[in-house]
């Protein structure tokens, strides 16, 4: 017989928390250990559970929440808690989440429409140090490496956003201080999307913003 699988679920929604816990309530291999509504209360949890010798085997765990949100959380899990694989459950499946995710240490990700079948494989190919991934996700990631996105559609969401400031004329100083982030991160951005986009200069990349409809032209 299979060891139970022990599972913590994290979800800022009650009402989706308690629906996935009854998901996993019918399932005679898996135990779930402990819920939590964001990602300081799920390391918060990790961490009683911990102490007391029941680390979860898997968090399962939403992408969009409140404070640090499932990325960050992800990333914090992996790191204080490397015995606990993360499985994504979210709503939400466009390809940056995914490879943000991914990137963060998810061991899957599934979207919300998921059965209990499905759920039940994520959690046990995550226990088994293997990444499972929602069909339609997996479709999109074959997609983009078939044809990898170019021009705009390369750049994170992050980097659009820097890219709209550049083409407004703003500085790395005044770039930091929109994002509130440091100086030396808003000119790695600004030289990485410069590099993605095969540009020599602000400027090339304030025309380009420009001609994409990314900001108005200027008068």
């Amino acid at each position: 017989m299979n060891a139970v699988l022990r599972v913590l679920v994290v979800d800022d929604h009650a009402v989706v928390r308690r629906g996935v816990i009854a998901y996993l309530d019918v399932l005679d291999d898996v135990e779930v250990a402990g819920e939590a509504a964001d990602g300081t209360a799920a390391l918060d949890v990790l961490a009683e559970l911990a102490a007391l010798g029941r680390t979860p085997d898997v968090a399962l765990m939403d992408l969009q929440m409140p404070g640090m949100d499932g990325v960050a959380a992800i990333g914090e899990i992996r790191r204080r808690f490397p015995s606990v694989q993360v499985v994504v459950l979210t709503s939400f499946g466009e390809i940056e989440r995914v490879h943000a995710a991914l990137g963060a240490g998810a061991a899957g990700y599934l979207l919300k429409d998921a059965g209990p079948g499905e759920i039940a494989a994520a959690l046990h190919a995550a226990a088994r140090g293997e990444v499972f991934l929602d069909a339609a996700v997996a479709r999109r990631l074959a997609q983009e490496i078939r044809a990898p996105r170019s021009g705009l559609r390369a750049l994170t969401a992050r980097e659009r956003e820097i890219l709209r400031l550049v083409a407004e004329g703003r500085s790395n100083k005044e770039i930091a201080a929109e994002l509130v982030i440091s100086e030396r991160t808003a000119r790695t951005h600004v030289s990485n999307l410069l590099g993605k986009l095969g540009l020599a200069s602000r400027t090339q990349a304030a025309l380009l913003a420009i001609r994409e409809g990314l900001v108005p032209p200027t008068v």
